[in-house]
């Protein structure tokens, strides 16, 4: 079995959306149904990555940062965490109450440390904050993790 996380942007407009996601099938492709993945089902790049993980028949995996994870999360994109959520046939609860930076970097840290290759839908720079994709595909490549960079080329956040 294959373990992939995903870390990644969040906000991304329509068409990068597509983009992104088209990007995630083709690197999917083939790996499932041996295909596990791990991914903290937040808007954007997670929950691209989650769905693409379903409909590819892989298992999915939710790392839940914390307790109160969910509520951090814009409201339009609570049905769909839950449905997600929902469809994972594990849940990784950590022990934070509050969704913080520090609780998105554990979260990060916990999907690099339980997967064979850690996939990036990053723009190639620098973290905003701590916690962020840049952090986590640092965090990786420190392990000498596998690390896969999906971002469509010439696309700007």
């Amino acid at each position: 079995m294959r373990r992939l996380a995903i870390t990644g942007h969040r906000g991304l407009s329509e068409a990068l959306e597509r983009d992104v996601d088209s990007g995630l099938r083709e690197h999917l492709s083939g790996l499932a149904p041996r295909l596990t993945g791990l991914s903290c089902l937040a808007d954007g790049a997670d929950a691209l990555f989650a769905r693409a993980v379903l409909d590819a028949g892989g298992a999915l995996e939710a790392v839940v940062p914390a307790e109160r994870y969910r509520d951090g999360l814009p409201a339009w994109h609570r049905a769909a965490y839950d449905a997600l959520l929902s469809e994972a046939v594990l849940v990784h609860r950590l022990p934070h109450v509050e969704s913080t930076s520090r609780a998105h970097m554990d979260a990060g840290r916990y999907l690099v440390e339980h997967c064979d290759e850690l996939v990036a839908v990053w723009d190639g720079r620098p973290p905003r904050g701590p916690g962020g994709t840049a952090d986590i595909v640092d965090y990786a490549r420190s392990l000498n993790r596998p690390v896969t960079v999906v971002w469509p080329e010439g696309a700007a956040r």
